[in-house]
């Protein structure tokens, strides 16, 4: 995709392969209207986060077309299948409808184009784009200007609840019905913890034989024991299969994107894991809490999230989620050892303990969160983590259940 200020090109794109799996009879009727349905979230998503988009259908009657397929054969330039697909003209033209009928937003309308005379067609186009990339810098300029006269003001902490308000009426809380006394023994965590991490290492290579990939993100308090949680699930693999992505505030180039790309771009291949140390839920939490995105952004993050979600779910992705939770005692108590301890030290900064005081407007992000994108086909996994070594137990025994259902299923 491109980034802010630039102009992407596809030739082709979303739209290519629904269209062309359903007039080779490879997507029945009932799959393709989902599909479509997916694009037009995709779309308004983009459109939401200020992407002009312009999609124009270049559109020749089909004896056109067989004079220009003639033509490009005579020249040597004819593609492998542009005769298979002229074939199938009818069939085209009806998928075709479909797809433009469904997806014609007042946001990103269909501009139908007759491509029969070559001027036509390039003045046709070239009009549009013009249209469009006026209005573009317009919509730009009163941007500005409306910056100008009322700039952006930061988060204001204490008033947090409040704004949340306006979009949330918070139920009964989730994080307090965590039982955080749970303990494991010694003995019975290294135990378990072999059988979990040898069954785990034969779920990964199932998978990589039945091309499953699977997705896991981990979200927590700090200090809650993320970092060794995932160690211990690491232990059990191939370094083949999996990678770590370690999420920190994003760099000039992700900023520029919209914030779901810097995740798009690392979901794993067919038979592959990727675990995120933390993830696409820090435009509800952090980006929310402190105040880099606005009201409306994160509020809509919360459909964007999950749509994303169910995109993975559907290509036949394993996607678990576990959100650390501890108490602010054992928080408090896991700070001062890292003060104290050399070795543990750089683990601890004044940004800690400045996000530590957010804690009340933190966790009323993180039920909003629970709440609101917890599907059944990924739903998050709340951990009692003020015990390391139940919490590691829980996250490996959900690992092997969710690999297990995606494998059976």
């Amino acid at each position: 995709m491109p980034g802010n200020g630039k102009v992407g090109i596809f030739f082709g794109s979303w739209y290519t392969r629904p269209i062309i799996e359903r007039v080779a009879r490879l997507r029945r009727k009932r799959e393709l209207l989902p599909e479509l349905d997916r694009i037009v979230t995709f779309e308004r998503m983009l459109t939401d986060d200020g992407v002009h988009l312009v999609k124009l259908w270049i559109h020749l009657s089909k004896p056109a077309q067989r004079t220009r397929l003639t033509q490009l054969e005579k020249d040597g330039r004819l593609g492998p299948d542009d005769w298979k697909h002229f074939k199938s003209y009818a069939r085209f033209r009806a998928v075709s409808e479909i797809a433009l009928t469904h997806t014609n937003e007042p946001s990103a309308p269909w501009h139908v184009i007759d491509a029969t005379d070559r001027r036509h067609r390039e003045i046709a186009t070239a009009k549009l784009l013009l249209k469009a990339l006026e209005a573009a810098g317009a919509q730009a300029a009163l941007e500005r200007s409306r910056t100008k006269k009322a700039p952006r003001a930061k988060a204001d902490r204490t008033s947090l609840g409040k704004s949340a308000a306006r979009v949330w009426m918070p139920g009964a809380s989730i994080l307090d019905r965590v039982d955080l006394s749970q303990r494991l023994s010694v003995a019975a965590y290294e135990k378990e913890m072999n059988l979990l991490q040898e069954q785990v290492s034969r779920l990964a290579w199932k998978a990589r034989q039945a091309r499953r990939a699977t997705v896991l993100a981990f979200e927590g308090w700090d200090a809650a024991g993320k970092g060794s949680a995932i160690r211990r699930l690491t232990h059990a693999l191939d370094p083949r299969l999996y990678r770590v992505i370690g999420v920190a505030a994003p760099t000039d180039e992700e900023r520029a994107q919209h914030y779901l790309w810097r995740f798009w771009r690392q979901v794993p291949r067919d038979g592959r894991i990727t675990i995120f140390d933390r993830s696409w839920y820090g435009r509800v939490l952090v980006e929310r809490v402190e105040g880099f995105a606005t009201v409306d952004e994160w509020d809509r993050s919360y459909s964007e999230i999950n749509s994303f979600e169910r995109s993975l779910v559907e290509h036949g992705m394993t996607v678990a989620k576990f959100w650390l939770q501890v108490s602010a005692a054992e928080q408090l108590k896991r700070f001062k050892e890292r003060q104290r301890v050399a070795w543990k030290q750089h683990k601890i900064t004044a940004e800690d303990w400045r996000n530590r005081k957010q804690m009340p407007a933190y966790r009323d992000a993180v039920e909003e969160m629970l709440a609101r994108c917890s599907p059944p086909a990924s739903p998050w996994t709340v951990v009692p983590a003020n015990d390391k070594r139940f919490a590691r137990m829980t996250i490996l025994r959900t690992v092997v259940q969710r690999l297990t259902e995606t494998l059976d299923g």
